[in-house]
């Protein structure tokens, strides 16, 4: 059977070449190969036997997911579209900005966490992605902005942050998410730092605390609301998860964090979550979490009930998070004219959840819960 090695890190690879009466060190030749220099082809990995190079050709194989299309905004944010089979597409944003470019990227085909204002929740769920698919949208998009030997005259990466904030859930793919940052670290590979990888999630608390003992890196943490009531209605994980959980978590998470603060992510909607009270809530709320805000103008879409908050409403809010000493941004929106915008990213995702409820996906979490 041929292995994909996008799906393997560096002990995945070491195993691999074990198998087959290789030393430790071709795992390292081929990472370098592969994650540093960008190279699919392994007749082109000339520092390796020429012996092992053809057995690899019967062996092995590297397949990334194939881009389906590519397109500029006129703010040049990036948007990439995959297919990674079965009818199904996913979609990855780049964003650049002076003195960086972020990757944001997909870890699932749709998602089950039906949060009632994204894009992607709506559209379903059908399946988790493989680590060569998560990791090869960062492959990829390498490769379509000349990026693997290149760097900006500041002497920044092209791609110096990444943060899995795209389609999917990515703590509900823990085990995929976490190979694929291995990965991201990996000096053999691509060398980001902790600092500039970020995991998004909406708050699934056992897997908040796998991640911070497996692969802490910076975390984000998708709130949108300052009492359980509203963020029920929200965000529908938080009837399993509440917030007094979610901050615990997120206060555990902080020991071995490369930040010291989460960022609270909260999308703007108009009369539902954008009042002065809401704010002087969620200062009470997170009162104990180190934190600093990331306030989200909402991005409307076909059939959303909610409205992006006024322009002076967002400012308003941001004004009584910031009187009270809490850092707060409010995240600049890019790429609208490609429906790259955060919320907006829904690629064609075959719903094969038959949403009668949440039953199904409080069974997957109960299962991964079992197996940690």
């Amino acid at each position: 059977m041929t292995v994909n090695l996008l799906d393997l890190d560096a002990a995945g690879l070491t195993a691999f070449f074990a198998g087959h009466g290789e030393k430790p060190f071709r795992a390292r030749q081929v990472l370098r190969w592969l994650h540093r220099f960008g190279q699919a082809d392994f007749a082109a990995m000339t520092d390796i036997a020429r012996s092992l190079r053809d057995r690899l050709g019967s062996l092995a194989a590297v397949l990334p997911p194939t881009v389906i299309s590519d397109r500029i905004a006129d703010d040049g944010t990036r948007k990439f579209l995959f297919d990674v089979g079965g009818g199904n597409a996913v979609e990855s944003v780049f964003i650049p900005e002076e003195g960086r470019g972020t990757l944001c990227i997909s870890t699932q085909a749709g998602c089950a966490l039906d949060c009632s204002f994204c894009s992607t929740g709506k559209q379903g769920f059908n399946r988790n992605l493989s680590v060569a698919e998560i990791i090869g949208q960062l492959w990829q998009a390498r490769h379509a902005l000349g990026a693997w030997h290149e760097r900006e005259s500041n002497g920044e990466r092209l791609i110096s942050n990444v943060v899995l904030m795209g389609m999917g859930e990515p703590l509900a793919n823990l085990d995929n998410t976490v190979t694929a940052l291995r990965l991201m670290l990996d000096d053999n590979a691509y060398g980001l730092s902790r600092r500039r990888v970020t995991v998004s999630t909406s708050g699934l608390v056992p897997a908040m605390d796998r991640l911070r003992d497996e692969c802490a890196v910076a975390l984000a943490v998708s709130l949108h609301a300052p009492n359980d009531g509203l963020r029920d209605q929200l965000v529908p994980i938080n009837r399993k998860y509440p917030l007094r959980e979610l901050l615990a978590a997120c206060r555990r998470y902080l020991e071995k964090a490369p930040r010291d603060f989460v960022t609270f992510e909260y999308v703007m909607l108009d009369g539902v979550n954008d009042a002065d009270v809401q704010a002087r809530e969620l200062l009470a709320l997170t009162r104990e979490v180190p934190c600093k805000f990331n306030l989200i103008p909402f991005n409307p879409f076909p059939g959303s009930p909610y409205r992006r908050s006024p322009t002076y409403r967002i400012r308003r809010f941001a004004e009584v998070l910031l009187e009270a000493g809490v850092v707060t941004t409010t995240r600049k929106t890019r790429g609208d004219d490609i429906d790259a915008a955060c919320g907006q990213l829904a690629g064609q995702v075959l719903d094969r959840t038959q949403r009668t409820g949440r039953r199904t996906l409080f069974l997957q979490l109960d299962r991964q819960e079992a197996c940690t």
